[in-house]
């Protein structure tokens, strides 16, 4: 599925219905550049949640747990070039525990994501504000 949003509102707002589509274990991949709104789809799908905490992005921690019910971890893969690198994150911990995962910039761990994690690219469009989020569903 591909949508079109206008606004960083409309992203979260998009992300904020996603949240009905997803349960505990679920793994979504975002992929991205710098600055296409990976953290604000992340901020509406933990409101979709039920999630009230503060959404930023995790770039210096690497993973922000949200907690919740199912609970969200938020994690950012900038930084990370070696499957020990990968490790020391948790990730896998996180999975095995049922944690619904958003991961900035999949692009760094693909060779590690779950063959049936939702892959989610976003892109700038047109207009400034304007992204193209493409949504590929296992």
């Amino acid at each position: 599925m591909v949508y079109l949003t206008k606004s960083v509102a409309e992203t979260e707002k998009l992300a904020e219905e996603f949240a009905s589509n997803v349960s505990a274990g679920t793994v979504l991949a975002l992929f991205g550049g710098m600055g296409v709104g990976k953290t604000a789809f992340t901020r509406g799908l933990a409101r979709g949640l039920g999630i009230t905490q503060n959404v930023s992005s995790p770039t210096f921690a690497i993973v922000n747990d949200y907690g919740g019910n199912p609970p969200l971890a938020h994690f950012d893969m900038y930084r990370i070039e070696s499957w020990e690198d990968l490790y020391s994150t948790g990730f896998f911990d996180y999975i095995d525990q049922g944690y619904v995962i958003c991961i900035e910039w999949s692009e760094n761990i693909e060779n590690a994501l779950p063959s049936d994690a939702i892959r989610i690219y976003i892109a700038k469009g047109e207009g400034e504000n304007d992204r193209i989020i493409t949504v590929e569903k296992p």
